[in-house]
């Protein structure tokens, strides 16, 4: 008979279940006592898919562990949106975790994100969110996710042993320092940023089959950002670059506060 005095975490990823990120998230969250990890993720890699739902198709859950499922080409919000139907149809998790993600997601890159849109899926059904990234080398096949994994544990045990810092229909986004070099003594801290402008380019490229059929891979843009006054105070990105962890509340209210009476000026002329 299942424990309801235990906390029921709730994971899920857009780099597919097998990703290194998300079973060093994983066992993180199975070091800590009294809590019960429930995986349910993507059975392929969905990154950038953003906040999308499957519609068009059936999806079907496929059991690959203890309480580990793959979704059979689901997103990150479909695995969210079924988990909640079908596994925790009696009681919701007591937190979501979406992650660890191989890369960053800062900036306007969160709207693309599937790890993020993990966390949204999360609040809007009312469950306390994070999404993790890890800033790293892709040229790495491994990555190290020591340090995402000793922040994520710091922050369900904070999150645990009191209440979750943000009001509905907001979660916490992530992002990870890659690995600082052995010499540098400097330990990373938490710091609370905004999410900051990333700068964009057209990068895609035009190849061409056996037969002459064009096609296209959409490139990787470098991680650029425009600086914004000192006075809002830092973004993720420079929080990244100082080498320490960026943590930036998310609101999926995307309303435009400040321009609505200028809206409304200009439709009175």
């Amino acid at each position: 008979m299942k424990n309801e005095n235990r906390y029921k975490i709730l994971v899920t990823n857009d780099d597919g279940y097998e990703a290194n990120g998300l079973l060093a998230l994983v066992d993180a969250l199975r070091e800590l006592d009294g809590v019960d990890v429930t995986v349910v993720a993507p059975a392929n890699e969905k990154s950038a898919c953003g906040h999308s739902l499957t519609l068009v198709r059936p999806l079907r859950f496929v059991g690959v562990g203890d309480n580990f499922f793959k979704l059979d080409d689901g997103t990150p919000s479909d695995c969210v949106y079924l988990s909640l139907s079908a596994i925790f149809a009696d009681s919701k998790p007591d937190l979501l975790i979406s992650g660890i993600n191989r890369g960053s997601n800062m900036g306007e890159d969160i709207t693309y994100s599937g790890t993020a849109a993990g966390a949204m899926e999360g609040v809007l059904h009312d469950i306390p969110s994070i999404a993790i990234s890890q800033v790293m080398d892709f040229t790495d096949p491994q990555g190290d996710f020591t340090l995402a994994q000793k922040t994520i544990k710091e922050l369900v045990t904070k999150i645990r042993g009191g209440s979750f810092p943000l009001p509905e229909r907001e979660f916490l986004n992530v992002n990870i320092p890659p690995n600082i070099d052995s010499t540098d003594k400097k330990d990373a801290k938490m710091v609370i940023t905004y999410a900051g402008y990333r700068m964009y380019a057209n990068d895609s490229h035009l190849h061409r089959n056996p037969r002459g059929e064009e096609f296209y891979w959409l490139g990787l843009h470098p991680l650029n950002f425009s600086a914004r006054k000192a006075s809002e105070g830092i973004s993720d990105y420079e929080a990244i670059e100082m080498g320490d962890i960026s943590i930036t509340p998310i609101q999926l209210d995307m309303s435009a506060y400040k321009s609505m009476n200028r809206l409304k000026e200009w439709l009175e002329r």
